[in-house]
């Protein structure tokens, strides 16, 4: 308890200040923001020009606060009730493991493990204070020495020998031995042990005394990314990202990301443009402060990709459980901030997207079959995309966010599900026997899965040509059944017509355009009298 309400002191101090000029949430989400900082809330109430006003007094919240009750959370799960098992018996527990291993229940568990590893003694001097194994760390006025770094050096990227004894640091009462507890965990993607474990009690606050040649007094988030060509592990980060601002408490842009690379090697990052969701600023790579005494008056370590049970790689979903509110509310704040519209449904027109992959294995081999005979059908609107780096993903986005429908082979284009919007259908036309990696990230997402069920109706090419394990159904080409393709897109057309959220936006929209039929005929009479 004591640590929740230091941690909130530190985070609410820095929000008071941009009080609510650059919150940037789409309006679903502010209600939650809004009951979470509750100082801002009332600068808010008592501000007759703030334009936030109907979003104050909800009662709504994420889910991890201590107050938050479960009518007042984002949302719960829907499970089946269908797992049965020694440790899970009943449709609560159930609901219970898939919120906490992939909703707003693993936030909330990263708050509970948090320990205090550095105490300050005054108000102004350092604070540490890390989750279990160092998988997510906050540091105030913190001291980094990077004299060993020789960047240009290196060809690992998160090489572990950077720092020795007292080259990382604080002016705050360490607690070493509850620091060496905790790296069981050490690994690149999985911890910042290796980055934090020289860290000691400076005799002096950093940035005195010339201590350091940099200081950063913007706030600082300092990842460990994972393949930046892969849309399926670049976004690990950026999920991983999105709940460390829910565990740090603050939304802001206004904010620097260092990129934790030990190398000078470039960093192919084929979506980079999601960064303009969490940062107004150009990402800082580590290389800038070779050989350098560098302190950050305030510093989030996130949640890393490839954490041991964690967000979603390596993440032990439970089966029979569908939609994540963390996951929901990422694909909002994304897509709002970015700036990308959904247009909704279309009148009579269900919207569905075939992905082309055009590499050298898991391409269909009739796909021009397959599109051709969907095109008949006048209920739909098919189109065929082919998704490389040369298209912006910006215009990626735009599409996948309209697709009812997602179709495509097993490889990372499919994680466009985390854009699809609520009623949509993730169609993985073959997994080729990985079958839990996108059935589970559009559970997380909360979207239907659909995959091939008659294995007498797919044509593999050959064995598969793995180049160290033989024989591999990844390693090669399929052609598939028509009609079975046309039925299966017939199920997954009856499944988005019939969702609620499908038939209220549309119903929306329909209402939102009889009103402007009914503004535009008003005006024209307008115009008549003028003219008369």
């Amino acid at each position: 308890m004591l640590l929740r309400c230091l941690t909130a002191f530190v985070f609410l101090s820095r929000v008071q200040s941009s009080q609510y000029d650059n919150i940037n949430l789409p309006d679903e989400l502010l209600p939650y923001w809004f009951n979470s900082h509750t100082d801002v809330a009332e600068q808010c109430r008592a501000d007759d020009k703030c334009p936030y006003k109907a979003h104050l007094d909800s009662g709504r919240c994420w889910g991890y606060e201590l107050n938050c009750t479960r009518d007042g959370q984002y949302s719960w799960p829907r499970c089946d009730g269908q797992w049965k098992s020694s440790r899970i018996s009943t449709l609560e527990q159930q609901e219970r493991s898939f919120y906490r291993a992939g909703d707003f229940g693993y936030v909330q568990h990263r708050l509970e493990e948090m320990t205090v590893l550095c105490q300050p003694r005054d108000r102004d001097d350092s604070y540490l204070a890390c989750s279990n194994f160092l998988q997510y760390c906050r540091a105030t006025d913190i001291y980094f020495n990077f004299r060993n770094l020789r960047s240009k050096k290196r060809r690992s990227r998160y090489d572990e020998d950077v720092f020795q004894a007292g080259d990382v640091g604080g002016r705050c009462k360490m607690d070493r031995k509850a620091l060496k507890t905790m790296g069981q965990h050490k690994s690149p993607l999985q911890s910042w042990y290796a980055e934090l474990q020289e860290y000691v009690d400076l005799n002096s606050h950093p940035g005195s005394n010339h201590t350091c040649d940099i200081v950063i007094d913007k706030p600082t988030y300092i990842v460990k990314l994972d393949a930046g060509v892969s849309l399926y592990h670049h976004y690990c980060d950026f999920i991983n990202l999105y709940a460390s601002m829910h565990v740090n408490g603050s939304f802001d842009t206004d904010v620097l990301v260092v990129m934790w690379d030990t190398s000078s090697m470039r960093y192919n990052d084929f979506f980079s443009e999601t960064w303009k969701a969490f940062t107004d600023h150009a990402v800082v790579h580590l290389q800038e402060y070779d050989g350098k005494k560098v302190c950050f008056r305030d510093a989030v370590f996130p949640l890393l990709p490839r954490m041991r049970f964690g967000l979603y790689f390596n993440m032990p979903l439970i089966s029979g459980c569908n939609g994540s509110g963390l996951f929901d509310s990422f694909n909002k704040m994304l897509l709002h901030r970015l700036r990308i519209e959904q247009h909704g449904p279309t009148e009579n027109k269900v919207r569905v997207t075939v992905l082309s992959r055009k590499t050298k294995y898991r391409n269909i081999v009739n796909e021009d079959v397959i599109v051709n005979a969907l095109k008949t059908d006048s209920r739909l609107d098919v189109s065929c995309v082919t998704f490389t780096h040369r298209v912006p993903f910006v215009d990626q986005l735009r599409h996948s966010s309209n697709t009812d429908i997602f179709i495509g082979m097993h490889g990372s284009g499919l994680a466009h599900v985390l854009f699809q919007p609520d009623w949509g259908v993730l169609f993985e036309i073959y997994n080729c026997d990985d079958r839990n990696c996108y059935n589970d990230l559009a559970r997380l997402r909360g979207v239907k899965y659909m995959t091939w069920q008659r294995e007498n109706k797919v044509f593999q090419e050959d064995e598969g040509h793995h180049p160290t394990l033989g024989a591999h159904k990844k390693f090669t080409n399929y052609a598939f059944d028509v009609e079975e393709v046309i039925r299966l897109v017939g199920e997954a057309r009856e499944y988005v017509v019939n969702h609620p959220a499908y038939v209220a936006s549309l119903e929306k929209k329909r209402l939102h355009s009889f009103d402007v039929a009914d503004k535009e005929q008003d005006q024209s009479k307008f115009v008549v009298k003028d003219e008369l």
